[in-house]
């Protein structure tokens, strides 16, 4: 037997994973638009790989999207639904923080621990990693930008931005109105921000070696929410004349992010595996989010803050305690109630401005616990959140656990059920669920505990965009009469639950998956990819994936 040496060992290639991410891009146009050749490099990828569909977390599609795939563990582990979200115990709400979405590990944090070198480029909802065994940046033209851009190591964030610029859409895409000279200058804000997206991708790519690289494309986000009556003939502002004269501006961006990627997926060698996906889509406005606080009234099972302040107290502390403190509080309370409106007014402002400004605890919402069985989380306009004001949880808490609250909750539902378009006497509510009944983990009670998914079926107008067209929302059942609100909010279009992916590689088949993977399945199956194991999470692998 002769002996290696350095001469003729072959080194085995190193298995590179590169995900291409079009965040809230819409999987029908997609497919649609790959079929007829609009976008010619989706179209190659999904020639030549396994295409396949995903399903997020069960109506959570929004707010949890990006949290469940990276750590691949559900809501009720990684404790994120919504941007804002609940102070459990109390009534207030406070902004996610950096720590919040570190609780939990991510992918790339597994990866690294595994001795592999990463790229994770503007994932939305997601940390600046400390040690992070590669190179990370976020908000660089992402959709929801929560904290500004930042990086990992930090020092990349001047190189980045003298290179580069800042990315050319404004931080918040939103606005108040937009003239049709605006849309079209907001466009192409976005075709030019998808073209230095891809520059910027194919620097880091061959900055140094790496193991896995994911980069998001929020410039689909941005143009489902604020372009999508540009595209879809169902949306109230639609408008032929307009769309033929400048164009299906939807479409347009989606062609400047297929020639991104056709730009990056040229600058990579044939032995990278490349998968590109969706998680959530678009399509026109719709949904009752907006409507629920006022029916929650008219059903008389919720009452807006009034003048009385509210009384709360920390939930981090031992059982115990917390129950000499609830007793304390109840005491303190009633005498807090007896003291005269021109004393407890500004007690009860200088308290919250303490709770804002110095304990970082959030803003109270808009709820009166004393008077309210329930009060709603905003989640959106798709689906809500209901909070059960639940003695021994919250800290005014007054529906009573176990068949007080069932009876409740059951109650609840069937009115919420009854609800229809006064108009067309159509249901508009899908299904109203517990969450306890889908998520589990520690978390769990960081979430609302009931979702309600809304009918999306009615397009819903806007008053800033377009003309001649309804613009309010409306429900009604026997017990809440007629609610009704116009809408004034800026946006289109707005989310729709599943997604798609399309991967390319050595040993991955040609073909279409005849079944629906989670987006829980995604990070294990990335990581088993390149050889690690993503421990202790909620998703499976693909084996369509992995096999070769």
């Amino acid at each position: 037997m002769g002996t290696d040496t350095p001469e003729n060992v072959i080194e085995p290639r190193r298995r590179k994973l590169l995900v291409l991410a079009l965040d809230a891009a819409e999987p029908a146009l997609i497919r649609e638009w790959a079929g007829d050749g609009t976008l010619p490099n989706i179209a190659a990828l999904m020639a030549q790989g396994l295409v396949g569909a995903t399903q997020g977390d069960d109506a959570l599609y929004v707010g949890s999207t990006w949290p469940s795939f990276y750590t691949a563990v559900n809501p009720g582990r990684h404790g994120i639904y919504w941007i804002d979200r609940l102070v459990p115990g109390d009534y207030r709400v406070r902004r996610t923080s950096p720590a919040d979405f570190a609780r939990t590990p991510a992918l790339w944090d597994v990866l690294g621990a595994a001795g592999r070198r990463v790229m994770v480029c503007d994932v939305p909802l997601s940390h600046n990693a400390t040690g992070l065994h590669g190179v990370m940046l976020s908000e660089w033209g992402a959709h929801d930008a929560l904290f500004g851009f930042s990086t990992e190591p930090p020092e990349l964030a001047r190189e980045i931005l003298s290179t580069f610029g800042a990315h050319p859409v404004p931080a918040a895409c939103d606005s108040s109105s937009r003239t049709l000279a605006e849309y079209r200058e907001f466009a192409a804000l976005l075709i030019r921000g998808a073209h230095d997206r891809a520059e910027l991708t194919k620097s880091l790519l061959a900055r140094e070696p790496w193991d896995f690289a994911i980069q998001v494309f929020s410039e689909a986000h941005c143009a489902g929410h604020q372009l999508w009556h540009f595209h879809d003939p169902k949306h109230p502002a639609f408008d032929h004349a307009t769309t033929t004269s400048v164009g299906n501006l939807v479409c347009d961006v989606y062609v400047a992010i297929d020639t991104a990627i056709g730009e990056i997926l040229r600058s990579v060698d044939d032995d990278t595996t490349v998968v590109l996906l969706s998680l959530h889509g678009m399509s026109y406005m719709a949904g009752n989010g907006p409507l629920l606080g006022a029916i929650l009234e008219r059903l008389g099972v919720f009452a807006r803050d009034g003048s009385e302040a509210k009384d709360v107290i920390f939930r981090d502390t031992p059982s115990t305690l917390r129950h000499v403190l609830r007793s304390l509080g109840r005491r303190a309370k009633r005498a807090y109630h007896k003291l005269p409106l021109s004393v407890r007014a500004p007690l009860y402002e200088a308290r919250q401005r303490v709770n804002r400004e110095v304990l970082d605890r959030g803003s109270p919402m808009n709820v009166e616990p004393d008077r309210s069985h329930c009060y709603p989380c905003e989640m959106g306009p798709c689906v809500s959140g209901i909070r059960i004001n639940l003695e021994g949880r919250e800290f005014h808490g007054i529906v009573h656990p176990g068949a007080d609250e069932q009876a409740f909750v059951d109650g609840l539902i069937r009115d919420l059920m009854d609800i229809v378009d006064p108009g067309t006497q159509r249901k508009l509510v899908r299904r109203v669920f517990r969450t306890s009944d889908v998520f589990h983990g520690a978390r769990l009670d960081e979430l609302p505990d009931l979702i309600i998914e809304w009918d999306l079926e009615q397009p819903v107008g806007t008053a800033v965009a377009g003309v001649n067209q309804e613009t309010t929302r409306r429900a009604s059942s026997p017990r809440i009469g007629v609610v009704e609100l116009e809408n004034r909010y800026c946006r289109t279009g707005e989310h729709r639950s599943g997604g798609v992916f399309i991967a390319r590689g050595p040993g991955i088949q040609a073909a279409v998956l005849s079944r629906e993977v989670r987006t829980l399945d995604l990070a294990p199956t990335f990581a088993a990819m390149i050889g690690c194991h993503m421990p202790n999470v909620d998703g499976r692998i693909i084996p369509e994936l992995v096999q070769g």
